[in-house]
Formats: C-alpha cells, sequence, structure tokens
C-alpha cells in the first residue's frame, strides 16, 4: 500500500495561513469574540429560571387548535 502524500495542502488551507500571516490581529480578534459568547461563566439561578419559563412544544406544532 503506498503512503498517502503528507506534501499536499489544499487551496483553503493556503488560503488561511496565507491571510493570518498577512494579519495576524485576526487571530486576536477571535480569541475575544469567542471570550465574548462562550468563555464565560454560568449563572445557576439565571439558568434556573430560564427553564421554569420554558413552555413545553406540542407533538405537532403545525396543527391548529380548533
Amino acid at each position: 500500500m503506498p503512503k498517502p502524500d503528507r506534501t499536499y495542502v489544499s487551496e483553503t488551507t493556503q488560503f488561511l495561513r496565507n491571510l493570518l500571516a498577512e494579519k495576524p490581529h485576526i487571530a486576536e480578534e477571535q480569541k475575544k469574540g469567542r471570550s465574548l459568547w462562550w468563555d464565560r461563566k454560568l449563572d445557576p439561578e439565571e439558568q434556573r429560571r430560564f427553564r421554569e419559563a420554558s413552555v413545553r412544544q406540542k407533538a405537532y406544532v403545525y396543527q391548529t387548535e380548533t
């Protein structure tokens, strides 16, 4: 069985590597954006209120009430 070609680099990978080489500040902006939406502590009280306020969905949501 022949060995896989490890030298192949896709056009997308080449583009991203070139972009990050030309504009290194993108990586820092990406980290800031991630911390804004994902890297934060969750408030248990807020989560409890959210669960209590949710309304159960009907089995067939398009059925009109008659």
